[in-house]
């Protein structure tokens, strides 16, 4: 069983909702703009109403597969593993030859689901760093240093450690926005 919802896990996270919203709207989301399947290129082709249902669909995503995992009553390491897979699905769909979301919007449905505590400091790092900065790119960064900080202090790495994997991988996908955000300091 348990098995069987890892591989689910990975399956819902294949759910590209802007794939969706963009075929909705009669336009191929991966031929545009940044060519990124996630909200902000959605709301940033289609409109705020593209960006709203990508958002939504995709954190939805990852509150399903945490609540799934606690109503089957699996241990949290296994249901973090499971939650962790599902963002990697969002960002490397099999169906869409590994090209989809950067991540951000799955990890914030799965962070509020897993612990509205712990992401809360995601919340507090990312406004530090976007007052500083002005920039939601780099703010993203400043709250994941929180969030990871904030695992170390609770002195729950190892039953993190996948959703560290994931974020690592969240931010590769995000290394051309972090190298443009980084230059308009300059």
């Amino acid at each position: 069983m348990l098995g069987l919802y890892w591989f689910l896990s990975y399956i819902v996270g294949n759910f590209m909702t802007a794939y969706f919203v963009g075929k909705a709207y009669g336009v191929n989301l991966q031929e545009e703009r940044s060519k990124n399947l996630g909200a902000r290129n959605a709301g940033s082709v289609i409109g705020k109403g593209a960006f709203l249902w990508t958002f939504l669909g995709d954190s939805l995503k990852g509150v399903l597969i945490v609540g799934a995992g606690r109503l089957l009553h699996f241990e949290e390491w296994e249901i973090v593993l499971g939650a962790s897979l599902g963002m990697i699905g969002h960002m490397f769909p099999f169906w869409l030859k590994f090209n989809g979301g950067k991540g951000v919007a799955t990890f914030i449905g799965v962070g509020l689901a897993l612990s509205p505590s712990l992401f809360s400091m995601m919340v507090v790092g990312s406004a530090i760093t976007l007052s500083v900065t002005r920039s939601l790119t780099l703010s993203m960064l400043g709250g994941f240093l929180f969030y990871v900080g904030t695992i170390f202090y609770i002195d729950k790495l190892m039953l993190y450690f996948p959703m560290l994997v994931a974020m690592i991988l969240m931010i590769f996908k995000h290394m051309s926005n972090i190298k443009e955000a980084l230059e308009k300091r300059k």
